[in-house]
């Protein structure tokens, strides 16, 4: 049970450690700010914006667990685990070779094309039901990348009781938002966008080490766990 939840901490972890929706907060707190928003209204937009990642996180997870209970049930086949790893390796490998476009600043992997509509709906955003849906977006924009951590987490889950798969899923979720919190609550307690952007830049290909080597740490791990182990008893222990 604790390896397990351990495990989902971990890929919830990882998750956090991407970029994409904490741009997109940044960047709405700073629009907000340059137009002079009131402090009030500016936190709720924050808090709708990280609702709708929580939300949509939730879904994610919850959705991706139930499509593997109604196709597995809690015996899941072990080609399903090295395919889980092989996602958390390759992505990792991914993460590490262009997560970050080389130029200064923290441009992201995102085409142009939709990194300059979300750049534009971020902007455009004036209401809190907006800043729901930007967050939702935000979410969904990252999918390529938070894939692997929710379906290793989802296939770890399934193997749990009921009680705690719940707690399991509102752990990952909980975890997930962590980079989220930490800038909202920056946001909220009046420090400068500035220096919170000045120290994303300075430890960007920090976070982008961090982030694949977890992928791939995460994917070895749950291989000679799940697979290895697996594949050792089937053929009668080491």
């Amino acid at each position: 049970m604790t390896i397990s939840l351990a495990i989902v901490a971990l890929a919830a972890l990882i998750h956090a450690s991407f970029q994409l929706s904490v741009s997109m907060l940044t960047l709405l707190s700073g629009h907000a700010i340059g137009a002079k928003t009131a402090h009030k209204k500016l936190l709720r937009l924050t808090c709708s914006f990280l609702t709708g990642a929580g939300i949509m996180t939730l879904l994610l997870i919850s959705f991706t667990s139930f499509v593997f209970q109604q196709a597995f049930g809690r015996e899941i086949p072990t080609i399903m685990w090295a395919i889980g790893c092989g996602l958390l390796i390759g992505l990792g490998v991914a993460v590490w070779a262009f997560y970050y476009r080389r130029e200064r600043g923290t441009s992201l992997w995102l085409p142009r094309g939709i990194a300059r509509y979300l750049s534009d709906r971020t902007k455009a955003t004036k209401w809190s039901a907006e800043a729901f849906g930007l967050g939702l977006s935000s979410v969904i924009g990252e999918l390529i990348f938070i894939l692997a951590p929710i379906v290793i987490s989802a296939l770890v889950l399934i193997q749990l009781p009921p009680l705690w798969q719940l707690a399991g899923a509102a752990l990952y979720t909980l975890i997930s938002l962590l980079s989220l919190l930490v800038v909202y609550a920056l946001v909220g307690s009046g420090h400068k966008l500035s220096r919170i952007q000045k120290w994303r830049e300075e430890n960007k290909r920090f976070l982008q080490f961090a982030a694949g080597s977890g992928l791939i740490v995460l994917g070895f791990y749950v291989y000679v766990d799940q697979v290895l182990s697996q594949t050792a008893f089937a053929q009668g222990g080491f």
